[in-house]
């Protein structure tokens, strides 16, 4: 593609996000002009406007997303030219399928890999494949159990074209980036691509072979980064939660593949990866301060960038999932590694040779933790601005409107890719049917309201205490379904809840409408021990299962 169509798209797409974002601040200044804009209401729209551009370009690249899903007969090729030219087939070079592991339960990894090798049998491909485990297990007697789990599943496939290695660092040096650059430098052989796999993912030969063929499509490739979507899950919680994230993630990442082009993501799993380039441009040295990357997917991508490799995104879902959290507790915690990671970003957009794109990425995930601890503080100012009566003059319709635009706008991902499946009679049929696929959005909605208040408070209070040295880990997390204890969610809890409540009383005590309008964002919060007890509780969970309440076209086919 020719400069010109590249800038024309991305201008475009500029001026919607930034027509949206002035939409917003104009309904928010409507809202709270009348009578004057105190102190209170001046830090609430200072508050509010570096939470502008996340919110115009959520809605933008929903709507994008969203009309050529509709448009279009073959949305992925069409934001992906190279799979219209993939050759189908068994491919011509060599792949490595790597799968990094750290402290994992071997019986649940292998069988995931024993299909995908056995449909790549089936395919007639296997011999172009070759599997490395890469363990950076560091106890010796989770180490010793996994390369035993490691050499039977090895033996078991001894004398079948896909041949299955496994290899254990002593020193975890560069966590998960330092345990691939390990195995490129070493152990990598012939391989002209490598398909990065995490302990939960699971890929099916269909996928492998398409991401394999658009590669040997286009040489100018370093990355092609398919979407992943959640495992069917049985717990409440992960049922509910990727429900939503799968719809969102089909609008968002197709109308942003239209724009960033080759400037796409990385999210480090279930993608392929062009070996030579990136083990020449992707190796991670320490931040400016000496620590490690945390985060170091985004980096990878757009170091390829800055060097002049194509980055894309293939915005397809069928056959590659990975497990989300259990329960809430192991979300939170979740949400907490990655906040950490990417606020390290604020280090590496200072340094040179990045493309505009790739500060702008980076700083796309900068914002999308900062906003956090930005919308609890405008939260707070509204309570404030409330019982101070400096809202006195505000009118309830104009601040209800603002707020839904807002709402609508966070949710525009999710609500496109609901309004996609519901205008398509065969997306709706893979999740049992509209009525079927309404009834688990409508869920999913509910849960989410209440949730989403409740992570962004916890969010915000991990960042608020991350410059003074509050620690994060990279443990691995708990993969299985489980009930949480009422004392142990009032422990993690019980600040969530105090500031739900606190809260809601300063709202109560100026007017029932104050009451109802902050009720979306209070009762989540006020409900917190309940909701994480609830969620992870296996009566509920197979209640919903019962009823196929959310259930993905994957648990259907099963």
């Amino acid at each position: 593609m020719t400069p010109e169509p590249v800038l024309l798209r991305r201008a475009l797409f500029a001026g919607l996000a930034g027509l949206i974002a002035l939409l917003l601040l104009w309904l928010a200044w409507r809202a709270l002009a009348p009578g004057g804009i105190g102190v209170v209401e001046a830090l609430i729209l200072l508050c509010l406007l570096p939470t502008l551009p996340w919110a115009g370009l959520s809605a933008a690249n929903s709507l994008v997303g969203l009309a050529i899903l509709l448009g279009f007969r073959d949305p992925p090729a069409a934001v992906l030219p190279a799979l219209r030219q993939a050759r189908p087939g068994a491919p011509r070079g060599r792949t490595a399928l790597v799968v990094c592991i750290r402290n994992e339960d071997m019986s649940a990894v292998l069988p995931p890999l024993a299909r995908l090798l056995d449909g790549l049998e089936e395919a007639g491909a296997a011999s172009r494949f070759r599997l490395w485990l890469l363990s950076d297990t560091q106890d010796p007697a989770i180490a010793e159990a996994e390369e035993a789990a490691a050499r039977d599943f090895a033996a078991s496939r001894a004398g079948r074209d896909a041949s299955v290695h496994y290899r254990r660092r002593v020193q975890n040096t560069g966590f998960k980036a330092g345990n691939v650059m390990d195995f490129l430098d070493h152990h990598a052989g012939d391989a002209e691509f490598f398909i990065t796999l995490d302990a939960d993912s699971v890929m099916t030969a269909r996928a492998v072979l398409r991401l394999v063929a658009v590669m040997e499509a286009d040489p100018r490739l370093a990355i092609v980064q398919q979407l992943i979507v959640g495992r069917p899950a049985t717990a409440a919680f992960p049922r509910l939660f990727q429900f939503g994230m799968r719809a969102g993630m089909r609008a968002w990442a197709t109308g942003q593949a239209w724009w960033q082009l080759d400037a796409g993501p990385y999210w480090g799993h279930n993608a392929i990866l062009r070996i030579e380039p990136f083990r020449r441009h992707a190796r991670l040295g320490p931040l400016p301060d000496g620590s490690r990357i945390l985060s170091h997917d985004m980096v990878e991508s757009v170091r390829l960038q800055a060097a002049g490799w194509a980055v894309r995104c293939l915005p397809e879902e069928d056959g590659s999932l990975e497990a989300n959290p259990p329960a809430m507790p192991e979300f939170l915690r979740r949400d907490e590694r990655w906040g950490a990671g990417n606020m390290q970003y604020w280090q590496l957009l200072r340094l040179p040779d990045f493309t505009a794109m790739g500060r702008l990425q980076l700083l796309q995930a900068i914002l999308l933790f900062l906003g956090a601890p930005l919308y609890a503080l405008m939260l707070l100012l509204a309570a404030l601005n409330a019982v101070s009566g400096g809202g006195a003059e505000t009118p309830m319709g104009a601040l209800a409107l603002a707020i839904a635009a807002h709402w609508l706008c966070y949710f525009a991902p999710k609500l496109s890719g609901y309004a996609h499946a519901l205008a398509k009679r065969r997306v709706a049929a893979t999740y049992g049917g509209r009525a079927a696929f309404a009834k688990g959005a409508a869920a999913e909605i509910a849960f989410m309201q209440l949730f989403e208040p409740l992570s962004t408070l916890n969010k915000a209070m991990f960042l608020a205490t991350l410059p003074f040295g509050r620690a994060t880990s990279w443990a691995p997390q708990n993969r299985a379904d489980r009930g949480i204890a009422w004392e142990d969610a009032a422990r993690l809890l019980w600040p969530h809840m105090l500031a739900g409540m606190l809260l809601t009383l300063a709202f109560a005590s100026v007017s029932l409408p104050a009451l109802l309008l902050a009720a979306p964002f209070t009762l989540g919060m006020v409900l917190a021990v309940p909701l994480c007890v609830w969620s992870a509780d296996p009566a509920v969970s197979a209640w919903l299962r019962a009823r196929r309440i959310a259930a993905t076209p994957e648990e259907l086919a099963e």
